[in-house]
């Protein structure tokens, strides 16, 4: 059977039931497929059907790059839609959330602004204080001071993410010039479920290259801290941790946030 011979819609059914990257496969193979691979049927699959409910709690304005398409706007496509919240972080929930989506999957991607995160000590200005700086999307980042216990905590409820999904952490973060004593590769880093025990990262874990810093798209570093299956249907609050107490004071750490997204197969 020619597949290319079926009508636009039946080719458009096809590829919405694949991912955004067999999509952009597909668009090559010819007119019909390219055309097919445009509309909106197809990307409003790949959209999260609660598209419209997180979007409502942003506006056009809180974007971390100003988008080519505002969420409200009506004259919108949704690949164009799509697209743009691959590219351009939307902030939500009062600006302390950035929401995207992951480009390859579709999948809901978030990062936690510092102010949202539980930083021992943030609030005491001799051990850390809070600063803007023009490549954060955020309003406000932490600088650290000097600290010999640093220990940070963020939570985010997994009703919120896309679910049958492995998602990974990290914690977003820079260092100035005058940095020291800092040993973030070694520091315990836990990921799971509040009020459940992970065994595993009970136990002392082993230093690879994953947990040392890498350097983002965006000019941030992050390291990982873990990863997290999101079954479907799976109520609770997921919390990630950053413990470093060797004793050693330490200083110039610059926190952004923690990033929760989808660990790409």
């Amino acid at each position: 059977m020619d597949l290319q011979a079926l009508p636009e819609g039946c080719i458009a059914t096809v590829i919405s039931l694949t991912t955004p990257r067999d999509a952009a496969t597909m668009s090559s193979v010819s007119r019909s497929f390219r055309s097919a691979t445009e509309s909106d049927s197809v990307w409003g699959r790949f959209l999260p059907p609660d598209i419209h409910t997180i979007l409502s709690s942003s506006s056009p304005f809180m974007s971390v790059q100003p988008l080519h398409v505002s969420p409200s706007s009506a004259s919108k496509t949704k690949k164009e839609l799509y697209l743009a919240l691959c590219d351009n972080p939307v902030l939500i929930e009062q600006g302390k959330l950035s929401f995207s989506l992951d480009k390859w999957s579709g999948k809901k991607c978030y990062m936690i602004a510092a102010r949202a995160l539980s930083i021992v000590w943030a609030n005491t200005p001799q051990y850390w204080k809070w600063i803007s700086i023009p490549d954060s999307r955020f309003e406000e980042v932490a600088e650290l001071v000097d600290v010999c216990w640093l220990e940070i905590h963020g939570k985010i409820e997994t009703r919120m993410l896309s679910p049958s999904t492995l998602y990974k952490a990290y914690l977003v973060f820079k260092t100035t010039a005058e940095a020291y004593g800092l040993e973030l590769h070694a520091a315990e880093v836990t990921v799971g479920l509040i009020g459940e025990i992970n065994e595993a990262q009970d136990q002392p874990r082993e230093i690879n290259e994953a947990q040392y810093p890498k350097e983002r798209n965006d000019g941030w570093l992050e390291i990982e801290m873990g990863e997290f299956f999101c079954e479907e249907g799976e109520g609770g609050e997921l919390e990630m941790s950053c413990l470093e107490t060797n004793g050693r004071w330490k200083s110039g750490l610059i926190v952004q946030g923690i990033e929760v997204r989808p660990k790409r197969m």
